[in-house]
């Protein structure tokens, strides 16, 4: 197994949250009576593929709140839609995940949260404490606040491709036997490629040390890349949103694939399909919200974030996105479906071995894009 550097404290956040039906569920706090009285409109960027009718109504209900929701497929899209808008001021909220936090500061389109405004007390402990509000957190100040938290793993099908918990591997879907039946995102499976082969003892620094310097990061993928690009036959599709990586099983013939919860948990209700973490640990994301620093209607984003992190209204965000909700009581709302897919598809010491993205700086987002494409175009 390779070991994320946060382990310890991560562990300690999933211990802390009962998204998971595992753990006691504390009482929800009540939405402030401001948050209640606002009204107006919010213009908000954030992910594609998903269904946000109910959460989005409620919000309205709830706050008198129009939302302005704009789709984009993944994290690049997300971010080169916000660097427009810092421009022409179209959006209020971009939706990104913690560990591109940092790339939105040092290009100067986002603004801290004014936590004077914000019921912080309405989430998990772990999702805003510890090593989550470490990376939420930049110069003392809170430039992030969670939405729902997931993970990126193994989806498969049952008859074709099956996988069993303590053998399905990160190394499966590189097997020759899955020629032509595999979906990946470019990026991940660069990542996930590379925790093989650090266990391996087969690349010239610790994967980790990537995340902190540009140049081993090159040394390091340099090798990654040239071993994925071996194996580039088993690839029937990259995905880059929900949408895509779907069509990758319905569609286009995949049978194996490294893809978000979702994604399994979606096509689980259409066919032989489920989802699985692999031995060496299943990727973690940590999702959510930051304010855009020429954002127009900022009374409404604080007024979105406190209904957010309610229980009602994590529940119904977490529920469109078949996520991990981040609001304390959120769990007792959601349909039980959800939790009984977590706990088939995180069996054992699943959760103890969750592997978080690290905190990912700009150049280093580039130098990995720029590795993505390599491999999309060989």
């Amino acid at each position: 197994m390779i070991k994320n550097t946060n382990s310890v404290s991560r562990r300690s956040f999933l211990k802390s949250t009962a998204a998971l039906g595992l753990g006691a569920i504390a009482a929800p706090a009540l939405i402030s009576s401001g948050a209640l009285a606002s009204s107006g409109e919010l213009n908000y960027t954030g992910w594609a593929g998903y269904d946000f009718k109910d959460a989005f109504a409620a919000f309205t209900k709830s706050t008198g709140i129009k939302m302005n929701f704009t789709e984009q497929p993944d994290n690049a899209t997300i971010f080169a839609q916000a660097k427009l808008a810092i421009q022409t001021g179209a959006i209020d909220v971009v939706e990104p995940t913690v560990d591109l936090a940092k790339s939105y500061v040092e290009n100067g389109l986002v603004q801290p949260w004014d936590m004077t405004k914000i019921k912080l007390d309405q989430w998990e402990d772990g999702l805003v404490g510890g090593q989550a509000g470490e990376m939420a957190t930049i110069e003392g100040k809170r430039m992030f606040l969670p939405g729902v938290w997931g993970t990126e793993a193994l989806t498969f099908n049952t008859k074709e491709a099956p996988m069993v918990y303590g053998t399905a591997s990160l190394a499966d879907l590189w097997d020759p036997k899955f020629e032509g039946k595999v979906c990946l995102r470019a990026h991940s499976s660069l990542a996930a490629l590379g925790r093989v082969m650090d266990a391996q003892g087969k690349l010239p620094l610790p994967f980790m040390e990537g995340y902190g310097d540009d140049a081993k990061m090159k040394k390091i993928w340099d090798v990654i890349l040239a071993e994925a690009i071996k194996h580039k036959k088993n690839v029937a599709q990259f995905w880059k949103g929900e949408n895509e990586a779907q069509a990758a099983f319905r569609t286009n013939g995949c049978v194996l694939g490294l893809t978000w919860d979702s994604t399994g948990y979606n096509m689980g209700k259409e066919g032989p399909y489920s989802y699985i973490a692999p031995k060496e640990g299943a990727f973690a994301w940590n999702q959510g919200n930051m304010l855009m620093k020429n954002a127009k209607n900022v009374e409404q984003a604080h007024a979105f974030e406190n209904w957010i992190s309610s229980a009602e209204g994590s529940a119904l965000w977490a529920t469109a996105f078949s996520a991990n909700p981040v609001g304390k009581g959120a769990a007792a709302k959601m349909d039980a479906s959800v939790a009984k897919f977590y706990n088939a598809s995180f069996p054992g010491d699943a959760l103890s071995k969750l592997w978080w993205w690290p905190v990912q700086s700009s150049s280093f987002l580039k130098l990995r894009s720029e590795y993505a494409d390599k491999f999309i175009a060989a």
